[in-house]
C-alpha cells in the first residue's frame, strides 16, 4: 500500500483530520511511520546503529518510540501517539489503531525468541494498555483502555482490566471494525458488573431474611395465641 495508502486510511478514519495532505504534514503517527520505514530498510541491512539512530530522532519529534526491528502492516493509525512504545519483536497486521500510552512491550531476556506482542489485523488498543510478552491478540480484537495483557486474546474479543479479562467474545467477524470506528468506550466495565451482581445477591438476601423472620414472627403468634386460649 506504501505511506500515500496509509495516510489516506488514517484520513478516513479520523473524524478531526481534514485532508490527507494535512495528515502528511501535521499528524505525528504518520510521521513516527515514515521513519520506521526507514529504520527498518537500515535494520534489515544490518545496519543497526543508524537504524536505531533513526528511530531515536522519531521519538525526539513524535514522541513514538518504535523500534526498528518491529514489523508493521499497512493502515496502521497511531492516534495522538504521546507514549507509545513498540518493541524489537512486535508485530503489527493491517488497519489497527492504537492510542496513546500503549506499550507493546517484551518479557526476558532470551534474545533468540520473539519477546514482543503480535497483533493481528483490525485490532484496536485504547489508550494507557499494556500488552505484554510473546501473546496474540486475535483478529478484529478491542482492548480496553489502561488494560494489561499477558495472555493471548481470542479474536473477536473484547477485554478489559488488570490483569485483562475477556468480557465479550462472540466468536464472529463483527459488522464494523473497533479499529474502524474507534468505538473504544463501548465497552463493559468487570468492576461495575460485579459490583451490580453483588447488589443484586444482597437485595436477594434481604429478600430472603425479611420474609424468614415474617413467618418467625408468625409462628411465635400463633403458639402465644395457642396457649392463651388452652388456659
Amino acid at each position: 500500500m506504501g505511506l500515500l495508502g496509509d495516510a489516506k486510511k488514517i484520513a478516513s478514519r479520523d473524524p478531526a483530520a481534514r485532508s490527507v495532505v494535512g495528515v502528511i504534514l501535521l499528524y505525528p503517527g504518520f510521521h513516527a511511520l515514515v521513519y520506521h520505514k526507514i529504520s527498518h530498510f537500515f535494520y534489515k541491512l544490518g545496519l543497526k546503529g543508524i537504524a536505531r539512530f533513526s528511530s531515536q530522532i522519531a521519538r525526539f519529534w513524535t514522541g513514538i518510540e518504535i523500534h526498528p526491528g518491529a514489523q508493521i502492516g499497512d493502515g496502521l493509525f497511531i492516534d495522538h501517539g504521546m507514549g507509545v512504545v513498540i518493541g524489537e519483536t512486535a508485530i503489527i497486521g493491517n488497519d489497527c489503531t492504537i492510542y496513546h500510552g500503549v506499550t507493546l512491550g517484551g518479557r526476558g531476556h532470551d534474545k533468540s525468541h520473539k519477546r514482543h506482542p503480535t497483533l493481528e489485523d483490525n485490532v484496536l488498543v485504547g489508550a494507557g494498555a499494556k500488552i505484554l510478552g510473546n501473546v496474540v491478540i486475535g483478529e478484529n480484537s478491542n482492548i480496553g483502555a489502561n488494560a494489561v495483557i499477558l495472555y493471548d486474546v481470542p479474536k473477536n474479543s473484547t477485554v478489559v482490566g488488570v490483569p485483562g479479562k475477556v468480557v465479550k467474545k462472540d466468536g464472529q467477524k463483527p459488522d464494523k471494525s473497533h479499529a474502524v470506528e474507534l468505538d473504544h468506550a463501548a465497552i463493559p466495565d468487570p468492576l461495575e458488573q460485579e459490583v451490580c451482581m453483588l447488589n443484586k445477591r444482597v437485595h436477594e438476601l434481604e429478600k430472603l431474611m425479611k420474609l424468614t423472620l415474617e413467618d418467625q414472627k408468625d409462628d411465635r403468634c400463633c403458639d402465644k395465641t395457642s396457649e392463651e386460649t388452652l388456659k
